[in-house]
């Protein structure tokens, strides 16, 4: 196996484990490990391949694959994947055994609610890192927390708000304010 697959798998598989709350939590150490520690890619690039993976049908954590094809190919887009998935998955089904065997135990109910604030600030972590690196200054980043406030507080389609920020974002700048 060659230094880069090792290293993709080095980076994905500890992430797996600490994916509490969804794979959005994880963004902003992924962040930092592709682009800060190893080189991988650049911030708009990251950027670009999250945006990416949000806009393509199926899991958000697409993003791993998308990283793996372009660090490693064919190769580097499986076992980024499989680096992503396959921890999570085993140690799922061990939880899930012993979530059932003791449900409602006290422990559990307390395991839960700590966990909760935890996965609130790692999704607000990858949340800060994607705006700080948006093309576009200040636009861009007022348009990207009135969106997520929006998509937060109602039942909108985030389609919706994009076809919309991208319609007004055309009239302005043909009006010649941007």
């Amino acid at each position: 196996m060659s230094r880069t697959l090792i290293a993709l798998f080095s980076v994905f598989a500890p992430l797996s484990i600490v994916t509490v709350g969804g794979g959005q939590s994880i963004i902003a150490d992924l962040q930092r490990q592709v682009v800060d520690v190893h080189h991988w890619m650049t911030h708009a690039q990251f950027v670009s391949d999250f945006a990416i993976a949000r806009l393509a049908p199926g899991p958000g954590s697409l993003l791993a694959t998308l990283i793996g094809w372009q660090v490693g190919g064919i190769q580097g887009a499986v076992v980024a994947t499989l680096a992503l998935f396959g921890p999570t998955a085993f140690m799922m089904y061990g939880v899930a055994h012993l979530w059932k065997k003791h449900r409602g135990a006290r422990w559990q109910n307390a395991l839960q609610s700590g966990l909760r604030p935890v996965a609130a600030g790692l999704i607000l972590a990858a949340v800060y890192v994607l705006v700080k690196e948006l093309d576009g200054g200040w636009i861009a980043q007022v348009t990207a927390m009135v969106a997520t406030v929006i998509v937060m507080t109602t039942r909108i389609n985030a389609l919706i708000l994009i076809a919309g920020a991208a319609t007004l974002f055309v009239l302005l700048h043909l009006g010649g304010a941007l």
